[in-house]
């Protein structure tokens, strides 16, 4: 949109008080070129009266004083009289035309505060009309933007809450199941079923943390401690951390780390679990003889880690949702297989809590996939 066609709210709430006066002004010149000539002459036929008549071509100094002082008066009473009339024209004409502005300006205000009050009661789904290219019509798309914002905060609040339940109920009710049939001797008490009741309650307290931890990252509560650090080491850190899982598994883990690198500002311990969550998700995905490489680069005032890999990949229309909590690509995974669904998001907040940014790319459905996070490189 040109900038000269936006018309500033400023601007249009002057011009409305010109237009105004300029209406009143020209009002006022009208009535009084309408009311004064004629008004003028009845008065002087009042005052002067029919008998008065000039003495032959010329009237007395006494006349002539007397018509003077006559006509001073019929035009101060026309002058005051027209002004009169004038003034209450130009007061009526102003207050049309100001209440005519005033309505086009309070009028999308208005339907603004009906508006709030009715998402104020939970009607999120409400949105107003933009009917203007000034700062109302940016207050009318914004107040639209924040709808639509607490519309979908809302309907994610709903659907987290199903997730909790849902994940909730598995293993509460093999445990309820279990501890049912231990105590009406039904099932035998063994090592296997200790062992099961053991996961099921590690499962319950794995999703417990994570839901703490992702509450606590997402407001910004989670103690980030930001300093220089060498980008190779976190990666080799890790890699020795993850190492015998991939070697168990049959995967080779590569390293592309080159020279020369900047060093990142992160915490390191957050840097750390954000790569880890990483690599288990790949080395979850990747099916035996496959390959995860961990790669760094550099990138503007930044450093981009990545890990790609050659498992099943994901579908276009999942990757902008994979950072969602809860989400799964593929929803007849198990959580047993596929994880809590909430490390991804705990990885997205850590690395914004950094200064970061983190995506996912991918090819399609069994050509693998590729997570990246950027994290600011530390000035030299």
């Amino acid at each position: 949109m040109p900038v000269l066609a936006r018309v500033g709210l400023r601007l249009k709430l002057i011009s409305a008080h010109l237009l105004v006066v300029v209406v009143g002004v020209v009002t006022l010149l009208v009535a009084m070129g309408l009311v004064a000539p004629g008004l003028f002459d009845q008065l002087m036929v009042e005052v002067t009266g029919p008998g008065m008549r000039a003495i032959g071509h010329e009237m007395t100094p006494e006349a002539s004083a007397a018509m003077r002082d006559l006509t001073a008066q019929a035009f101060r009473q026309a002058l005051t009289m027209s002004l009169a009339w004038a003034a209450g024209a130009a007061a009526l004409t102003a207050i049309v035309v100001g209440v005519f502005i005033s309505g086009r300006v309070a009028r999308p205000v208005r339907s603004m505060v009906l508006a709030s009050r009715r998402i104020a009661s939970g009607r999120y789904a409400e949105r107003v009309e933009v009917q203007d290219s000034g700062e109302l019509g940016d207050l009318a798309s914004s107040f639209n933007e924040m709808a639509s914002a607490l519309e979908a905060t809302e309907r994610r609040r709903r659907e987290l809450i199903g997730d909790v339940a849902h994940e909730l109920r598995t293993p509460l009710a093999n445990l309820q199941g279990y501890v049912e049939g231990l105590a009406d001797g039904v099932v035998v008490p063994s090592e296997e079923t200790w062992t099961f009741l053991l996961g099921e309650v590690g499962r319950l307290r794995r999703l417990v943390e994570d839901l703490q931890e992702l509450s606590r990252a997402e407001a910004r509560q989670i103690s980030i401690r930001v300093r220089p650090l060498e980008p190779d080491g976190l990666v080799r850190a890790v890699a020795a951390r993850f190492g015998p899982g991939f070697a168990e598994k049959g995967l080779r883990l590569e390293m592309s780390l080159p020279s020369g690198l900047p060093k990142v500002l992160a915490d390191e311990d957050r840097a750390l679990q954000v790569l880890g969550n990483l690599l288990s998700n790949a080395l979850r995905y990747t099916p035996s003889g496959g390959r995860v490489e961990v790669s760094v680069h550099q990138r503007g005032d930044g450093v981009v880690f990545s890990v790609s890999d050659t498992g099943i990949g994901v579908a276009p229309e999942h990757l902008p949702h994979l950072f969602e909590r809860f989400y799964r690509a593929d929803r007849a995974r198990s959580r047993a297989v596929g994880g809590s669904g909430i490390g991804l998001t705990i990885a997205r907040a850590l690395v914004e809590a950094m200064g970061g940014k983190i995506w996912a790319e991918s090819p399609g459905l069994g050509h693998g996939a590729t997570f990246s996070f950027l994290l600011p490189a530390a000035r030299r």
